[in-house]
């Protein structure tokens, strides 16, 4: 079996479910190109926990981890099926690797997962489980558990970080304008060093990056996108999936390594 890229998804609101707009045009497109898919395996800034923990329940549940949007919103299931043979060979790699990771039997699929996937797999039809991200995860750890992860794309699985490309939540609009200066000049940066396959620029980021910490008060978002960085098998070939920029701050490009 050839080897799966692995992705990062910017998800941005959970209206995204309900708006695709050219970010799930472009997630739609590429799905269609995954039919070598075996099960996908998601890393979502919505469920962190102390050490790493991998789900392993058979059908997981839709989880509507967010309130104050559209009721048609709560409405919306994902009734893919869970991987847990593949989320013990998840665990498996993990504690080679040195961490320490247990299997959680209950956990459902977060907003982060599910919403995206809408636009990916809408069919439901791929078994899909998530690693948790650990709430102590900095950007050379988040490499880290990428690489620990990476095998898996050798065996069928679709390795997906999933955040936001940028996140700030302060300043979010409820309507559809033009993107904020500094959300734009961030996410350019961050795409050159993808497409230049520039580890070290992408690693440090958060520090290297204009407006970086505009862009991102908090880390949790970014983090995926090493993630999906460290579990791929050639970082070097990258390619843009384009999304714009929604509610002013929420940069929604995508990115496909390998």
């Amino acid at each position: 079996m050839k080897t799966l890229p692995s992705l990062f998804v910017s998800h941005g609101a959970p209206t995204f479910a309900l708006d695709p707009g050219r970010a799930g045009q472009g997630l739609a497109a590429l799905g269609r190109t995954l039919s070598r898919t075996k099960a996908i395996l998601v890393v979502s800034p919505h469920w962190m926990t102390p050490d790493v923990q991998v789900s392993t329940a058979i059908r997981p549940e839709t989880i509507h981890d967010f309130g104050g949007f559209d009721p048609t919103l709560y409405d919306i299931l994902y009734p893919a099926a869970g991987a847990p043979r593949i989320a013990s060979r998840a665990l498996e790699l993990l504690s080679q690797a040195g961490w320490p990771a247990t299997a959680n039997q209950h956990q459902g699929l977060d907003h982060g997962a599910w919403v995206p996937l809408l636009h990916l797999f809408p069919k439901a039809d791929v078994p899909v489980f998530q690693v948790s991200m650990p709430m102590d995860l900095d950007a050379e750890a988040a490499f880290g558990l990428g690489r620990a992860l990476a095998p898996l794309a050798d065996e069928g699985v679709l390795i997906i970080g999933s955040g936001s490309l940028t996140h700030n939540l302060y300043e979010f609009r409820n309507r559809h304008d033009d993107g904020e200066s500094y959300a734009i000049e961030f996410s350019q940066w961050i795409r050159r060093a993808v497409l230049d396959g520039d580890h070290h620029r992408l690693v440090h980021a958060l520090d290297l990056a204009p407006h970086a910490r505009r862009a991102h008060p908090t880390t949790e978002h970014f983090l995926p996108l090493l993630v999906a960085l460290g579990a791929a098998n050639s970082a070097n070939e990258a390619r843009v999936i384009e999304g714009g920029i929604q509610h002013g701050v929420l940069a929604m490009d995508s990115f496909v390594f390998g």
